[in-house]
C-alpha cells in the first residue's frame, strides 16, 4: 500500500501545489458466492482484498469539489455539491464521485468541498469493485472530514443510491457494504435484505486466487440492468417484492406461467441464495468439499440459468477446476460478461492453478490472464500517516 500512498500524495502535490491533509483508503472486493442476489435482497458472501483505492484530500471552506486520478493523467473532475448536474451517458470515473455527493444532497446532509487524488491498484472493468472501492474512499473521506458522523454501513447504503440513481446502474449493496464493512481474514455473509452480516473465517490453508479474464465488461450496461429487470418481472408475478420471498417448489408449480428466461433466471436466484448460506456453513467448518461443489454449481447455474458468462471464463474455471478437483472451488465471480474467476484452494496446489492457467489460456483464447494471489483485508478507513 505504500506506493499507492506515495502515488496519491505526489499528485496531489503536483495537481494541487500543496500538501494533502489526510488519507483514506477503500478495498475492491471479490465475492466468494452469491452471484446476482444482493439487488434481489438475497445473500451475498464477499470478502475486502488488500487491493485498494488511496484518496489524497485537503479540506476546503466552500462546498466546490476537484478531482484527479493516476489512472486518467491530465484529467480534472469539478463541480459545486448539489450542483452535480446529470451523468454521461457512458458514465466516467467522476460520476462515481458526484454520485455520492448528490445522494448526499438528497439526503439533507451538507460537507465542506475538498481536493482530492487518487490512486488505485484495483483493475478496472474487472468485476472487483474498482468503482465501489472509489465511491466508498471518497465517501469515508467526505464523512471524516466534514465530522459527518455517518456510520461505514450508512457510507455504504448512500453510495449505492449514487450509482443506483446518478450513475444509473442497478447494483445491489454487496460491493459497497463489504468495502466499508471488511475484515482481515474473514469473508462477510451479508443478508441484503436487513443488511446484518456474519464474518465467516477463511481457512488459513486456503489461497485466495483470482484470475482476471481480461474480457472487459461493463456493469452499467443494458445486460446487466435487463437482469435485474427480469427479476423484477417474475417477483412482480408472484406479487412479492422481490425473489427473496419466493421458494423453489412455487416457482416450479407456476413454471408455465412464465417465459423461459424469466423461469430460469429466478431460478438462478433462488437456489443461489440456498448455496450461498451453505458455502458460508462450509467454509466456516472447513469442509471445503462440500464448499467445492457449491461453487461449482453457482458457476454452473450462471452459465446456464442466469447466462452471465463468456467462453473465456467457462474454459479458465474448467482448467482450475481439473487441477483442484475436490481441495477447493472455482467460480466466476461478479456481474458478469467477463470479469474474473475466483478461487479458493489449498496451499499446496496453488503453484500448479497458476501453472495451468499460464500454460493453457492463452494459448486457447490469445489473451493473457492477470493472476492475484490475494488475501481477505479490512474495509475502509482513515490512514494514519
Amino acid at each position: 500500500m505504500s506506493n499507492l500512498i506515495q502515488r496519491a500524495k505526489k499528485l496531489f502535490v503536483k495537481t494541487f501545489g500543496t500538501q494533502a491533509d489526510a488519507l483514506y483508503f477503500a478495498p475492491g472486493r471479490v465475492n466468494i458466492i452469491g452471484e446476482h442476489t444482493d439487488y434481489n435482497d438475497g445473500f451475498v458472501l464477499p470478502a475486502a482484498l488488500n487491493i485498494n483505492t488511496i484518496i489524497a484530500v485537503k479540506r476546503r471552506e466552500d462546498t466546490q469539489f476537484r478531482a484527479v486520478s493516476d489512472a486518467f493523467p491530465n484529467e480534472m473532475q469539478e463541480w459545486v455539491f448539489g450542483q452535480e448536474g446529470q451523468s454521461s451517458r457512458s458514465p466516467q470515473w467522476g460520476d462515481y464521485l458526484k454520485g455520492f455527493s448528490a445522494a448526499m444532497a438528497i439526503a439533507g446532509l451538507s460537507p465542506k468541498g475538498i481536493d482530492l487524488a487518487i490512486a488505485s491498484n484495483v483493475p478496472l472493468g474487472a468485476g472487483l469493485s474498482s468503482s465501489g472501492a472509489l465511491e466508498v474512499a471518497f465517501g469515508t473521506a467526505v464523512n471524516d472530514i466534514s465530522q459527518i458522523k455517518l456510520s461505514p454501513l450508512a457510507i455504504a447504503q448512500l453510495a449505492q443510491r449514487g450509482e443506483n440513481d446518478y450513475v444509473g446502474c442497478a447494483c445491489g449493496i454487496m460491493d459497497q457494504m463489504i468495502s466499508a464493512l471488511g475484515q482481515q481474514d474473514h469473508a462477510l455473509l451479508i443478508d441484503c435484505l436487513d443488511l446484518d452480516s456474519e464474518a465467516i473465517c477463511i481457512p488459513e490453508d486456503l489461497s485466495l486466487i483470482i484470475i482476471n479474464s481480461n474480457v472487459k465488461r461493463d456493469l452499467a450496461g443494458s445486460e446487466y440492468n435487463l437482469r435485474r429487470e427480469q427479476c423484477e418481472q417474475v417477483a412482480a408475478h408472484f406479487q412479492l417484492d422481490t425473489l427473496r420471498h419466493l421458494d423453489l417448489n412455487t416457482l416450479n408449480a407456476k413454471k408455465e406461467q412464465l417465459s423461459d428466461v424469466c423461469y430460469r433466471r429466478a431460478k438462478h436466484v433462488i437456489s443461489e441464495n440456498r448455496r450461498t448460506q451453505n458455502a458460508a456453513w462450509a467454509l466456516e467448518s472447513g469442509d471445503i468439499r462440500q464448499l467445492s461443489h457449491l461453487m461449482a454449481q453457482s458457476h454452473l447455474s450462471m452459465r446456464d440459468d442466469f447466462e452471465i458468462t463468456t467462453p473465456e471464463i467457462d474454459f479458465l474455471v474448467d482448467i482450475i477446476a481439473k487441477v483442484v478437483g475436490d481441495k477447493g472451488g472455482v467460480r466466476m465471480t461478479g456481474g458478469g460478461f467477463g470479469g474474473c474467476v475466483v478461487a479458493l484452494v489449498e496451499h499446496n496446489i496453488t503453484d500448479a492453478v497458476v501453472e495451468a492457467v499460464e500454460q493453457q489460456y492463452q494459448q486457447k483464447t490469445g489473451i493473457e490472464a492477470a493472476i492475484y494471489l490475494c488475501s481477505a483485508s479490512d474495509g475502509a478507513k482513515r490512514l494514519d500517516d
